[in-house]
């Protein structure tokens, strides 16, 4: 729960799936740039997505080092889910309004990216700590960091062409 031994499948995997999201997401906003730049709230959203996988991708690295003592791996995971927090959450402060969106809908993106990091935030305070769950924090901050992505790479690609 407090040492990464065990956890090298799990770091593999999310590696191995980060990057390909990321590498995708980051043609698919390069590919429809003008869209989203023609829209002032899209570069903000097609950020937070890049942030969150970028964040996955970041904390399942680190954790494929060998031999880091766990205090030194949860003060890593603290700073990136400190970065995967403040980011989008400036992003979404200081961005622009979708003029016809309906309130929720901001409400869920910023539920989704809080969602995404605070649980990356416990576990390295709880890794640092060794209490309170750990690295078994980071299962739902992965899920819900793809799945951030996930909507925000459909908004990108799929709700700006309608």
């Amino acid at each position: 729960m407090y040492a990464t031994a065990g956890w090298e499948n799990f770091f593999v995997a999310e590696v191995g799936a980060s990057a390909a999201l990321l590498g995708l997401l980051f043609v698919a906003v390069s590919i429809s740039l003008a869209k989203v730049l023609a829209y002032p709230h899209l570069p903000g959203r097609a950020a937070e997505a890049l942030v969150e996988l970028f964040g996955v991708l970041l904390v399942a690295t680190c954790g494929l080092v060998p031999g880091q003592a766990p205090p030194t791996f949860g003060f890593e995971i603290i700073a990136i889910g400190a970065l995967t927090w403040i980011t989008p959450l400036a992003l979404q402060l200081r961005g622009p309004r979708q003029p016809d969106a309906r309130p929720w809908w901001m409400i869920n993106r910023v539920i989704m990216t809080q969602l995404s990091s605070l649980p990356m935030l416990v576990a390295g305070i709880s890794l640092v700590a060794e209490r309170g769950g750990g690295l078994y924090w980071l299962v739902p901050g992965v899920a819900f960091s793809f799945a951030t992505a996930i909507f925000g790479g459909w908004v990108l690609l799929v709700e700006i062409h309608r």
